[in-house]
């Protein structure tokens, strides 16, 4: 009889977004009445707009004639959208090349996968509460022990980020070899200043280490002057793979489309000592077990840097960070202690009346029919939090709040 990866088993629970399913589901069906407002998963509701379809559409119909159909793709994604890409980030201030750029299907995807091409035996550290992909991915591949019954795993760093220490977790006092950044931060909506970066990237270069910095959410940062790539940094190309997606910016979620950076200059050891570069090994991963983003979504991607595309993208951005602010500014009234939603579409706050997260969760999905997802399932940091998501349609949104300040406390 075949054997199973033991490690999956470790995993502590099921999968943080399908254990709220399950509870929405088994609510859902017991009250069929019940009108329930989604604040939880973070997936977009506008419809893409309509320079990114019309682009689409011209992708598709070009498939649809024998001069311009295609096949396979380039392993890394399209000429004209990595140079679109790299151009981007240029515009930010940002040193990347186009040949520095693999477009994919999800930054979920590839923050998941590039752990493979690090040994077994790496110092992995993780924030605290941290998007569950980064820790889980890691028990699966063999890096830890069983979970204590904190939800903490056995070979893990963590590094907490409460509002003790402005959501800033302080560097390790030991060494590690790969570390995971997400700014602006999912779950907290934090976002990392110019001075903490650059302290990750200085131990970063001193450890030999590498920094796998998730920029999903740049677009919603809304603040002047702060830091949207960590290339922004100096010697971040040395020490630091960055991933971005279409899916939030642009509504790509059901489309799927994203793009991971990873610099020449960024080297790392192999086991005789000698230094490799990281850009070889992914784009091997890649063409080995990827198989590209086909041709009308990366025409659709490129259209997002258009003017027309770049218009439309900044005013679905606009519209969920009202909706942020609409969330924030009326549980504040409401007497809560609010986080985020000003560089992030994401609001972290403190549960009431000693309530724990998953006990906030069943409180506002029985009593208020509102879903949002408990800290706890980012990590044991996380225990105490909660998180909203302003991804919602605007009356909906606002419905939520009025009910959450009805909520009997």
């Amino acid at each position: 009889m075949a054997k199973i990866n033991s490690h999956y088993q470790k995993l502590a629970a099921g999968y943080l977004f399908p254990e709220i399913g399950r509870r929405v589901n088994a609510f859902s069906a017991a009250h069929p009445d019940a009108k329930i407002i989604r604040l939880g998963i973070g997936d977009v509701v506008l419809p893409l707009p309509e320079p990114i379809t019309r682009a689409f559409h011209e992708g598709v119909d070009e498939m649809a004639q024998a001069g311009t159909f295609k096949g396979y793709g380039p392993e890394q994604g399209y000429e004209f959208l990595r140079t679109a890409v790299a151009a981007h980030f240029k515009s930010q201030g940002a040193d990347v090349a186009a040949d520095e750029v693999f477009i994919s299907d999800g930054s979920k995807c590839d923050t998941g996968n590039i752990q493979e091409i690090f040994a077994l035996d790496s110092v992995i550290a993780v924030t605290d509460p941290v998007y569950p992909v980064y820790v889980d991915t890691n028990v699966m591949a063999g890096r830890t022990s069983a979970a204590d019954a904190s939800g903490r795993y056995g070979g893990l760093v963590y590094m907490t980020a409460t509002a003790e220490n402005n959501f800033d977790p302080e560097l390790p006092k030991e060494h590690v070899d790969v570390i995971y950044l997400c700014s602006p931060n999912n779950p907290t909506g934090a976002v990392m200043s110019r001075e903490s970066l650059q302290k990750w990237v200085d131990y970063a270069r001193r450890n030999e280490a590498v920094i796998l910095f998730d920029a999903a959410y740049e677009s919603f940062i809304t603040e002047p002057n702060r830091v949207r790539s960590i290339y922004e940094i100096a010697g971040a190309r040395e020490v630091a793979v960055e991933f971005r997606s279409f899916s939030k910016t642009a509504g790509f979620t059901g489309v799927r489309c994203a793009y991971t950076v990873v610099p020449h200059d960024l080297k790392v050891r192999n086991d005789s000592g000698d230094l490799v570069p990281l850009h070889n090994l992914w784009l091997r991963r890649q063409t080995t077990k990827f198989n590209g983003v086909s041709y009308p979504v990366q025409r659709a991607a490129a259209s997002v840097f258009s003017p027309e595309g770049s218009a439309s993208a900044k005013e679905i951005v606009a519209y969920y960070m009202e909706n942020a602010r609409i969330i924030r500014d009326g549980l504040r009234a409401a007497g809560y202690t609010v986080y985020g939603g000003v560089n992030a579409p994401y609001i972290w706050l403190k549960t009431p009346d000693g309530l724990t997260s998953w006990g906030f969760f069943d409180k506002l999905l029985m009593e208020v029919h509102v879903v949002g997802t408990p800290g706890s399932g980012f990590g044991s940091a996380g225990e105490g939090y909660f998180r909203l998501s302003a991804f919602g349609v605007r009356g909906n949104v606002l419905e939520a709040v009025e009910r959450i300040k009805g909520l009997q406390r």
